[in-house]
C-alpha cells in the first residue's frame, strides 16, 4: 500500500480535513483499515447506512485520495466495487498549516 502524504497545497488539505468531518466517514476509514478491501454492500451493513449514502461519503472520501476503489467480478459475473482505506498520515501542526494557508484559493469575498 503506497502512502500518501498530506499536501502542503492549501485546498488538498482543506478537502482532506473536510473529508475526514464527518462521523459517517471517520467509520468508514477505520472499517475500512481494519477489515481491508471491502464491497459496497457489506460496508453499508457494517456501518448500518444504506448504499446510496455509503457512495456519497465514499466519493467525497475517494476524492480527498483517503479510500480507494477497484472493481472485480465474482464468479457469477456480477460487478463488486471494493473500497479500501489507503495510508494516510495527518500530522496537523501550526507549521503545516503555515506553510499551507498561502496556497489556498481565495473566497469570493476576499477576492477584490
Amino acid at each position: 500500500m503506497s502512502e500518501i502524504a498530506l499536501k502542503t497545497d492549501g485546498d488538498r488539505l482543506l478537502e482532506q480535513l473536510a473529508a475526514l468531518a464527518n462521523p459517517h466517514r471517520l467509520r468508514i476509514v477505520g472499517l475500512l483499515h481494519q477489515l481491508g478491501p471491502v464491497y459496497v454492500s457489506q460496508l453499508a451493513r457494517e456501518i448500518g447506512i444504506s448504499r446510496p449514502l455509503l457512495h456519497l461519503h465514499l466519493r467525497k472520501l475517494e476524492a480527498a485520495g483517503l479510500v480507494s476503489s477497484e472493481l472485480k467480478f465474482s464468479e457469477d459475473g456480477k460487478s463488486l466495487n471494493f473500497y479500501k482505506a489507503e495510508a494516510f498520515d495527518l500530522s496537523l501542526t501550526p507549521q503545516l498549516i503555515a506553510e499551507a494557508a498561502p496556497s489556498l484559493t481565495p473566497s469570493p469575498k476576499s477576492a477584490s
